[in-house]
């Protein structure tokens, strides 16, 4: 199946005219965007994911996470574990629900919270969108995540 139109009997189109290497290559300038930045916290980007999202909602458990971070949990333990060795979350298993395990963040984990309050801004500086035509880049790609994922 292609992302792009093309008829069968010509060539492949060349990498650059093709949909999956646009948001692939996107992928990459993000991360390398983010490297320097997360470097600072001593977080990988996948890391960095994780203490958002608990940033914004502590006391979920795993399962929770990986369906907002589409990750499972053979992703998600080893990734925990390294945050939770470096004191920044607990992993505990929840005492109504012995299958079940919940994050939380730890002292060092919320204080860690202040010292990533301008990473999303110097994305947004380095991107030099606004705001409106972020959310419909954002809203585009996540159709198209959604899509695939059917």
């Amino acid at each position: 199946m292609s992302d792009t139109s093309f008829n069968s009997d010509t060539a492949l189109p060349d990498v650059t005219g093709m949909l999956c290497f646009s948001l692939y290559s996107a992928g990459h300038a993000f991360t390398q965007l983010y490297r320097p930045l997360l470097d600072k916290l001593d977080l990988t980007y996948p890391q960095y994911l994780v203490m958002v999202t608990l940033w914004n909602r502590d006391g979920q458990n795993v399962k929770e996470l990986g369906r907002t971070l589409f990750l499972d949990s053979s992703t998600l333990t080893p990734l925990l574990k390294r945050l939770e060795t470096a004191g920044l979350i607990t992993r505990t298993r929840n005492p109504k629900d012995e299958r079940e395990v919940l994050l939380h963040l730890t002292e060092a984990g919320r204080v860690l919270k202040s010292q990533a309050a301008n990473i999303m801004r110097c994305v947004e500086d380095a991107l030099g969108l606004d705001a409106e035509t972020i959310s419909a880049i954002k809203a585009s790609v996540d159709r198209i995540r959604d899509k695939l994922r059917e």
